[in-house]
């Protein structure tokens, strides 16, 4: 079975116009596999406009076949290594701008070679000893200049940002788009750099500007390179190698440390930072300041080709939606956890196996191969998501279990109508809900209000007089025992 990487070079492959012979000759895949791939490929591309279920689509398009993780690699020197020394080098070019050129606390060779070591990498002190050499002795190099046509190249970065928001600081995240060809700079703030961050940018970008570019441009970010492979070969993020093969853009990853690869965004992410935030940086809510961003960025555009550039740009797909996907066991209360929150499934599959698909906003979860249910996605910590009509078939067993509830308090309408109206009537309550699962909220606590008055139940004030004329009547009946002609008691 090939791997996701494999299918991404075979798209890219027949979409520069090689046949089949040729992928086979240049990769080693049989051209059968292909044409298999390929044609998969474009029947769900030619699908899209044309089915209700996009989501199946997508990941149809972005799917991975089964991968073989059990080989390893080597792991003398690489990449890694190589980014690490660097960073090294740095911290001793920054020591001697405060301590002086002539200090005599530099880090010698050997103790370079050990902290290597003691970073897990194996390697030896003579091969470190001369890429230290090299590095130091390297002479300064010569750029060359770059022009692309319109609609050719993207380039991606993050930038932070320093806002103040209620009158409290804060630290957040610009996800900044550039395109070098027409001079267009994008942007949108976020409280973190995480991966879902980097996706949700990406499909915001594509969804604004209604169309794909042929490149996309990278560092070597996290949520690009999982992983670095011997000196030159990068193992890329999966969720990217996916969007690459839905929106059809081309991954490009710069070398490590060079910024200059892709400078129009690293230019960006400061010409945005300045001409946006410098002179206001204090707002009510991050929402303001997103707006604020949105505004400055239109002005920022005017003189930017980016209308003629669309033009150009690769045709417009639906938002792609993808879902990380998980398989875990129900459990005792009927829930399951994802991201350290808490979700109700029906009670019939507590101890099953269960597949969850993890959306931006949304969690849905699948059994033997159905959807069972779906919830909004919480975003704190240790929040829970509860559907009463989840526990029914229990509560009917168990209805004294029904007021504490969590079920039950997580409906405050609910939960009221409850308190008010059904005390003591538990298994009338829990019979109204199931025959009514299909309705929303508010048009099942009409239904419960409907049923309180058909059953004849008094309302509050009514039980309240009830409750005072019986206990007047037991007061007058115990006085009568008690007492002799006269009223006099008997003593």
């Amino acid at each position: 079975m090939i791997t996701l990487k494999d299918k991404h070079a075979i798209i890219k492959l027949k979409e520069a116009g090689n046949s089949n012979h040729e992928i086979q000759r240049k990769t080693g895949i049989h051209r059968k596999t292909v044409a298999k791939y390929w044609n998969e490929y474009q029947e769900e591309l030619n699908r899209l406009g044309f089915t209700d279920d996009v989501r199946k689509s997508q990941e149809m398009i972005v799917c991975a076949p089964s991968y073989d993780a059990s080989g390893r690699y080597p792991r003398k020197y690489n990449d890694e290594m190589d980014i690490l020394l660097d960073e090294i080098l740095k911290s001793e070019e920054d020591k001697s701008k405060i301590l002086g050129g002539r200090h005599k606390q530099k880090l010698t060779n050997v103790q370079i070679h050990e902290m290597i070591r003691d970073a897990g990498h194996d390697i030896g002190i003579t091969v470190i000893s001369e890429h230290i050499k090299e590095k130091r002795c390297r002479k300064k190099e010569a750029f060359i200049k770059q022009q692309y046509e319109l609609g050719e190249r993207l380039e991606y970065d993050f930038g932070d940002v320093d806002l103040i928001i209620e009158g409290k600081y804060f630290k957040y995240y610009m996800a900044v788009f550039s395109s070098p060809a027409a001079d267009f700079r994008w942007a949108y703030l976020y409280t973190n750099q995480k991966k879902e961050v980097f996706l949700d940018s990406h499909v915001r970008f594509h969804e604004m500007c209604g169309g794909a570019y042929e490149e996309n441009v990278y560092d070597n970010m996290k949520n690009v390179v999982t992983r670095f492979i011997g000196r030159n070969e990068k193992m890329l993020n999966e969720d990217l190698i996916k969007m690459s093969l839905y929106y059809g853009f081309r991954i490009n990853v710069t070398n490590c440390f060079r910024g200059n690869e892709k400078g129009h965004v690293e230019s960006s992410v400061k010409i945005i930072r300045n001409k946006v935030f410098a002179i206001k940086y204090s707002f009510d809510s991050l929402e303001e300041a997103q707006a604020y961003l949105a505004e400055k960025l239109t002005e920022l555009n005017a003189e930017s080709g980016f209308e003629e550039e669309k033009l150009h740009l690769k045709p417009y797909r639906p938002p792609l939606d993808l879902a990380a996907i998980s398989n875990q066991t129900v459990d005792k209360y009927s829930f399951v956890r994802v991201e350290n929150n808490f979700y109700s499934v029906p009670e019939y599959l507590v101890g099953r196996k269960v597949m969850i698909k993890n959306y931006q906003s949304e969690i849905i979860v699948f059994s033997a191969g159905s959807k069972v249910c779906n919830h909004k996605k919480k975003v704190g910590y240790h929040e829970t998501s509860v559907e009463i009509a989840h526990y029914l078939e229990t509560f009917l067993r168990k209805p004294g279990a029904l007021k504490n509830s969590v079920a039950l308090k997580s409906k405050g309408e609910l939960k009221a109508i409850y308190d008010k109206y059904f005390t003591g009537r538990e298994r009338e309550f829990i019979e109204v809900l199931k025959e009514n699962q299909d309705k929303e909220l508010h048009e099942l606590a009409g239904i419960l209000m409907s049923a309180s008055s058909a059953k004849g139940m008094p309302c509050t004030e009514t039980i309240e007089d009830n409750v005072t004329m019986n206990t007047k009547s037991q007061i007058a009946m115990l006085s009568k025992l008690f007492m002799i002609g006269g009223g006099d008691y008997v003593n």
